[in-house]
């Protein structure tokens, strides 16, 4: 038995004479086509959406957006890629009418229109209410960290900086014994030439100034840390290392897991995004109420506050990173607040009266104590102060974290549907799409490339739930 044989390469064949004959009905750019036709680039601010008189004709930029929108979501991003696939690809060469912009224009395209590219995928999530494939009850909120154009090696912080600069002073310090040495003995052969350790402390001496420059200006800004190819992008912690990165926060809608929010920060962490995410999903939703769920990084008292303010009932678990747990000591969890009172009560039954008001960490809190704790034979597990002193603080708002505690043991269920709502998105658009890192710098053009990642992630979705004939159907 032989195998499966292939068609003669020289035999003649008879194609279909058009282009329209290679797209099905089903095909995705059949939407992105007639999708893109009905947008207001002029008023969305797209650049050259109205042709000069004069001059050489430019490209259309909704030609230009529908193959970005093309090419994200077939995990095509660089400029260069986009400028091959729409002079080999059937379903571009149709989606473009046979178009073929260079890499230039293609990558001018997107750098210049990142407010307008924002704005497409905003008008995608408007439409995507308009035909209620939002739930509007509960949503997720979670952050990724996005890998940006700035090598480790170009971010710098004053400790790093501090380390470095000693470093040079060791090997220009090393250098100059050296040259001493051969003053006083015959140079070896195998030794670097007394010019050549001349050129050395010079190269050092010279990057020793730029590292004290940098540090010089990261004190002047307050900053924490300088990155030099993307000035706004940070080290951030990524698993177990450490890159430099931006951080992506979405919010995740329930009913159909389409991302409903998004937006790119160079905040380290997720602590104060919380409810700056929540209001912008409640105002874009139009609803009057909203639970939102969350991570523990996202727990901090002040945004909390605020979710509960805006008509947000926030389920954000609470993380135990007590410096008492560590050493084997109770924590304030072990402590029961009696309202009643205005007191804590502790595991022997004694009570800890509040003493006074105090700030921490920028926060108003009351001050509670309870003395004469090393008669107590819970001592050794309560307390370490030889006074035997045992003192708790309370914020001023704590009855809000309190409810919300309540409110995550109530309804476990909600809480363990984070992961389903808003780490699934980021798992599809690092892994399947590919899209885990930046092409771009500077936050107002990744922000750009995000809403581009998270249209096309929408479109795929809805294509799924609803079908492209439904689809166009709608937008008629």
């Amino acid at each position: 038995m032989g195998y499966i044989e292939g068609e003669d390469r020289k035999q003649t064949l008879l194609f279909p004479e058009v282009l329209e004959d290679y797209i099905t009905e089903e095909n995705p750019v059949r939407f992105i086509d007639v999708y893109i036709e009905g947008l207001d680039l002029i008023g969305m601010g797209f650049e050259r959406a109205i042709p000069k008189e004069t001059g050489r004709p430019p490209y259309n930029p909704g030609d230009l957006l529908r193959l970005y929108v093309y090419g994200y979501l077939n995990r095509s991003r660089s400029s260069r890629q986009l400028e091959r696939e729409a002079g080999r690809n059937v379903e571009l060469m149709w989606l473009m009418r046979k178009l073929r912009p260079d890499f230039k224009t293609i990558a001018d395209f997107r750098r210049d229109n990142p407010h307008g590219i924002k704005k497409v995928c905003r008008e995608f999530t408007l439409w995507c209410k308009r035909l209620e494939l939002f739930g509007g009850e509960l949503v997720a909120i979670d952050g990724s960290k996005f890998v940006a154009v700035n090598s480790p090696k170009r971010n710098f912080t004053e400790k790093k900086l501090k380390r470095m600069i000693e470093e040079i002073d060791g090997k220009i310090d090393q250098y100059l014994k050296e040259l001493d040495r051969q003053d006083k003995q015959e140079v070896d052969e195998r030794s670097l030439s007394a010019e050549e350790l001349k050129e050395k402390i010079e190269r050092y001496k010279q990057r020793r100034e730029q590292y004290e420059q940098l540090k010089s200006d990261l004190e002047q800004s307050g900053e924490s840390q300088v990155s030099l190819t993307d000035p706004q992008s940070r080290s951030m912690r990524v698993g177990h290392g450490v890159e430099v990165s931006y951080n992506v926060q979405i919010v995740v809608d329930h009913k159909h897991k389409l991302v409903l929010e998004h937006e790119v920060v160079n905040e380290v962490t997720d602590q104060g995004q919380l409810s700056t995410m929540a209001k912008k999903a409640k105002e874009t939703l139009g609803v009057e109420t909203l639970e939102v769920v969350a991570d523990r990084g996202y727990y901090n008292g002040e945004e909390v506050k605020a979710c509960e303010q805006s008509g947000i009932t926030a389920y954000v678990p609470k993380p135990n990173n007590s410096s008492n747990l560590k050493r084997g000591l109770f924590t304030k969890e072990d402590f029961i607040y009696e309202p009643v009172k205005d007191c804590y009560r502790c595991r022997a039954g004694k009570e800890l009266s509040y003493r006074f008001n105090s700030v921490e960490q920028g926060r108003a809190v009351r001050c509670y104590e309870i003395f004469g704790c090393n008669r107590c034979e819970l001592k050794s597990k309560c307390s370490i102060n030889k006074r035997g002193r045992r003192r708790i603080t309370r914020w001023v708002d704590e009855a809000i974290l309190e409810a919300m505690a309540r409110r995550v043991a109530e309804h476990p269920e909600k809480v363990e549907l984070r992961k389903c709502l808003a780490e699934h998105p980021f798992g599809t658009i690092k892994r399947a799409m590919n899209q885990g890192y930046f092409l771009m710098r500077g936050l107002t053009k990744v922000g750009a490339e995000t809403s581009l990642t998270i249209l096309t992630y929408n479109l795929k979705r809805v294509i799924n739930i609803l079908g492209v004939r439904t689809m166009m159907e709608a937008l008629t």
